[in-house]
């Protein structure tokens, strides 16, 4: 299993971007491509660009918005040139990712509660690792609540990444979800420590009795502390493509979502999905992830997203 408190290649954050979205960005040369050798700006042209768009997995409903978006731009500034339409689609991809942009604020109560979930396989337990790690070079303390209870082997994970990174790991061996959880954000209390990031079992958002249960753990934390948990976040693994809308949809309905971690971008060609859970429903993307490194994963940023798909 990768170690994500290995050393990051020498590449800097934005070179990593545009290394990890090559495949997604291969996606999108069509599109460049017609762009530069369709000089004419008309109807044939915006419904070409609309396949290529659908073809890149950025999704039907997102596809036809940016082109419509792009019909405007034409007429408003009277566009011949297919070529000068590359930059404005740029420009109207970045429009519509910018709402997704949001940070934590500096200041936040004590103990933070990070809500974690995920479909199974999604990569929640080496993104808490990252999370990890990031908090920690901020000078946070972190504690992490094993609320995985199904599977033993998901326990042991987050306990080894506990003592890599020396942070205590509140686990019970085939206790209740929502009761380890509550424990945690006690521990943390008396402990003093800044975050506390809360594992949770992976889940099909077809599982009725399982998206119930996670309901159940997100009040038993409201009762360790009223306004807890802070941050509900589901996990995405980039490769489900135009699934994932769905995800966050069912999850958004049952949990509230805050946010979302979109990981694996550097094993997939459907980053551009995105542009749909922007569309269908914009729940802010905390973190991005393209690799397996501490350092790769960062904040969202729409303009460095749409430049590296595009690089």
């Amino acid at each position: 299993m990768p170690d994500p408190q290995q050393k990051s290649p020498a590449l800097d954050w934005k070179a990593r971007l545009k290394l990890g979205l090559a495949l997604t960005g291969a996606r999108l040369k069509g599109v460049a491509t017609l762009l530069r050798t369709r000089p004419k700006v008309d109807e044939a042209l915006f419904e070409a660009l609309e396949t290529q768009l659908i073809a890149a997995d950025i999704g039907a409903g997102a596809a036809h918005a940016l082109i419509e978006d792009l019909r405007r731009v034409a007429r408003d500034k009277r566009i011949e040139d297919g070529a000068a339409l590359e930059s404005e689609l740029k420009a109207a991809l970045v429009a519509r990712l910018v709402p997704l942009e949001l940070a934590l604020p500096e200041t936040l109560p004590k103990p933070f509660v990070i809500l974690l979930a995920g479909v199974n396989g999604a990569g929640k337990t080496t993104t808490i690792a990252k999370l990890t790690h990031l908090f920690q070079s901020q000078g946070r303390t972190v504690l992490l609540a094993a609320g995985d209870t199904f599977r033993a082997a998901a326990r042991e994970q987050l306990a080894e990444w506990g003592a890599r990174h020396g942070v205590t790991v509140i686990s019970q061996v085939g206790g209740d979800s929502a009761a380890v959880i509550f424990d945690a954000v006690q521990s943390a209390r008396a402990r003093n420590i800044d975050i506390v990031l809360a594992d949770t079992a992976g889940r099909l958002p077809t599982q009725a009795h399982l998206m119930d249960e996670i309901k159940k753990v997100k009040r038993v934390i409201a009762k360790a502390d009223a306004s807890a948990p802070h941050e509900t976040w589901l996990v995405i693994d980039a490769n489900t493509g135009q699934n994932a809308v769905q995800q966050v949809k069912s999850f958004d309905d049952a949990l509230g979502l805050t946010g979302l971690i979109v990981t694996k971008l550097d094993g997939t060609a459907k980053g551009g999905a995105v542009a749909s859970i922007a569309l269908d429903r914009p729940v802010p993307i905390r973190f991005i992830g393209v690799g397996e490194q501490p350092d790769d994963l960062r904040p969202f940023r729409a303009a460095e997203f749409v430049e590296a798909i595009f690089a």
